[in-house]
């Protein structure tokens, strides 16, 4: 779950194998249509996007994805940003470009910790903290219900050891607020999925959390119907075998499993996760490919993008969606965390929207 507000784009060629910079959206192969009987392929949308302001943007999006997720606009500083206020225009323009384009949307998120309204600062009563959330799910998720697939109800509710992240809601709730938020969610919008979305819940110890409290939602008689996999993961250390156990033991729980914000880091970080909070200092060392990935780096994000979907496929009975976050390079959150002004290249798409070998090696594992 990322916070985009300070996202840029910066033009960088990139070289590509197969097609050059003079391919169309419909002269590249289809993302959707290559994994259309094995599980839905999502993206990330920004509010140009959401708006097509970009036309030749809409076509390309249109034919890659058949999912999506909204990078801001519906998270409570900006759907809710008062105490009796809502605002839901561009809320309502992403439900409206899904329907145009038959594209699903998966609503993002009803409850973090991060980017809250301002007034949240200001509050100190464990009632009026309790009446935002029961006021903001019942509104939000009941005015989008049967017109959005999803909700990722909770979001990044564990520290990386499986414990309860110190969050506001923790703090004037208690334990329970992740299963009263799913119980609201599950009353205001019965027509729509709900999932529980977190970071690195691949990992064994926060995994352990994260069925601790899926069976904790499940006895207390409350819906729950999938867990998403951020997987924001680094080039050349994909968890694979921590990704498939994880696959199976969610999936064991009953619970469909997504990865909902899939990208491969290619530049340096001196930590693991992906903490909004967190920042490096820029240096020297910390943009290393202002102008083009080198050759090196390319082949093992091809060779990363491949292992994944080859896992991907395998269990492709127990995951319903791969999303993306963002729709190429350009968009990437991580050209801007943990250091702002960086160029990455974590996608399969670069900044033209033209296929890099990632992009080859995943759609060849169909042909």
């Amino acid at each position: 779950m990322k916070n985009y507000l300070f996202s840029i784009s910066v033009v960088v060629l990139l070289s590509t194998p197969v097609w050059n910079n003079a391919a169309s959206a419909q002269t590249i192969p289809s993302l959707k249509d290559t994994f259309k009987r094995d599980f839905g392929i999502g993206t990330a949308l920004n509010n140009a996007q959401i708006e097509e302001r970009d036309p030749q943007m809409t076509a390309f999006i249109v034919r890659q994805f058949n999912m999506a997720t909204p990078e801001n606009i519906m998270k409570s500083a900006l759907i809710h940003p008062g105490w009796d206020t809502y605002n839901f225009e561009m809320a309502d323009k992403l439900v409206a470009f899904g329907q145009k384009h038959n594209i699903k949307i998966n609503g993002h998120t009803l409850v973090w910790h991060s980017q809250l309204p301002s007034f949240i600062r200001g509050i100190h009563s464990a009632d009026s903290i309790r009446t935002f959330f029961t006021n903001h799910i019942k509104t939000v998720a009941g005015r989008y219900d049967g017109k959005v697939l999803s909700w990722d109800v909770v979001n990044e509710a564990l520290n990386e050891d499986g414990t309860m992240r110190k969050s506001v809601f923790l703090q004037y709730l208690g334990d329970d607020f992740v299963t009263e938020a799913f119980r609201l969610a599950q009353q205001a919008a019965p027509r729509t999925e709900l999932y529980y979305n977190d970071y690195n819940n691949e990992q064994p110890a926060k995994r352990a959390g994260c069925i601790e409290l899926i069976k904790k939602i499940k006895a207390a008689g409350v819906r729950i119907d999938g867990v998403g996999i951020q997987g924001h993961w680094h080039v050349g250390k994909v968890p694979l075998k921590d990704i498939e156990e994880s696959i199976l033991q969610y999936s064991a729980l009953g619970m469909k499993v997504m990865f909902t914000e899939l990208d491969i880091e290619v530049l340096p970080r001196n930590f693991q996760g992906a903490d909004v909070g967190q920042r490096m200092t820029a240096n020297a060392q910390s943009n290393p490919y202002p102008d083009a990935l080198p050759d090196s780096v390319q082949t093992q994000l091809a060779t990363d993008y491949e292992a994944l979907f080859k896992l991907f496929l395998k269990h492709k009975d127990n995951i319903t969606r791969v999303t993306f976050w963002g729709v190429n390079d350009g968009n990437s959150w991580l050209n801007n965390w943990p250091v702002r002004g960086r160029t990455s290249y974590p996608l399969l798409f670069d900044r033209n929207n033209q296929p890099k070998p990632a992009f080859e090696k995943v759609i060849a594992l169909k042909k």
